[in-house]
């Protein structure tokens, strides 16, 4: 089956494009300076379109700045605020460094602490400053051990030299003696972070280590009531700033002469603490004694303890009134 056309053979005209809607030229222009309309018009789209990328850029940098100056380390204006004398507010600053540093840079935690304590002190918060320092030297305890055994298997801390990116903490420098009785000094420290050797690091930890321990027995012995117990754990931590060689040799002079003061002064009030508080303690068994005793007829007046001052032996006395019955102990 076939088809075969008839009539003469002819081909279709094309297609004429459509001719561009004639334009005036601006003044001053001739047709040799005349330019292809859709190239212009390519080129007009293109700049267009790099405009329009130059300007969504330009609008990032300008509205969406992920660098927070909030989120900026705020223990140096922390710092400001303590040489101003205004340390409510330097409290409240170095919590808020304290609670963006991650929880495993115990040194530079142990940093914020002994400052947020130096705050407490100048407050007079005694009790608040002994609960920084308490944090501050379990968290340089973890560091780096101060007990013999631990120290011998962790000689460089628990976790050596942090990652590079954290932030650093700033230490309220100055000793502690001119600390509380004069102008605050303020210094940055150094950088834990940037110190590769351990023995910088070690030092470093100590210098910390010797703050805490000023600032702790501090807060101990300005307690009120004045304790037994508050006062002797004040004079254990001038004793262990007075006899480690390693806290010696970082000692101040103002420092060193604050400690010997305070073992001159420190155990003639422990003495009398502990006579009162024992004194207290007695009375208040020979109470409950009397109490307990009282419906037998009887007394703890009735029994007296004496030692034997050869053989260091106790006796036991009781004397009902008339005569006295003597058990050896």
């Amino acid at each position: 089956m076939s088809f075969k056309a008839t009539g003469p053979k002819t081909r279709p005209d094309r297609v004429k494009p459509i001719p561009p809607i004639p334009s005036p030229l601006p003044s001053g222009w001739t047709a040799s300076t005349n330019y292809n309309t859709t190239s212009h018009r390519h080129r007009s789209t293109s700049n267009a379109s790099t405009d329009s990328t130059t300007s969504f850029h330009s609008a990032t940098s300008q509205h969406d700045n992920f660098h927070d100056p909030a989120e900026a380390d705020p223990a140096p204006s922390a710092n400001a605020e303590f040489a101003k004398a205004d340390y409510s507010s330097a409290i409240s600053t170095y919590d808020k460094a304290l609670a963006e540093l991650p929880t495993y840079l115990d040194y530079e935690l142990a940093v914020l602490q002994s400052n947020i304590a130096a705050c407490h002190l100048k407050l007079e918060q005694w009790k608040e400053a002994l609960d920084a320092c308490e944090a501050g030297l379990n968290g340089l305890e973890r560091e780096l051990p101060t007990k013999k055994l631990s120290a011998t298997k962790n000689k460089e801390g628990k976790n050596g030299p942090q990652p590079n990116g954290a932030k650093s903490s700033s230490d309220l420098s100055g000793t502690d003696d001119a600390e509380f009785n004069g102008t605050p000094q303020v210094n940055s420290p150094t950088n834990s972070n940037n110190s590769t050797s351990p023995t910088a690091r070690r030092q470093s930890i100590t210098r910390i280590r010797i703050k805490l321990l000023l600032r702790r027995a501090r807060a101990r012995s300005s307690l009120t009531p004045q304790s037994w117990s508050h006062l002797a754990g004040a004079l254990e931590d001038y004793k262990t700033l007075a006899t480690e060689p390693s806290y010696l040799s970082q000692l101040p002079p103002s420092d060193l002469a604050t400690v010997r003061k305070a073992l001159v002064e420190l155990p003639p009030k422990v003495n009398e603490a502990k006579d009162r508080e024992v004194g207290e303690m007695m009375g208040k068994l020979k109470e409950l004694g009397n109490g307990i005793l009282k419906p037998f007829g009887l007394s703890t007046d009735m029994f007296k303890m004496t030692q034997d001052p050869a053989s260091g032996g106790w006796s036991m006395n009781f004397d009902q009134g008339g005569g006295a019955a003597t058990q050896r102990k």
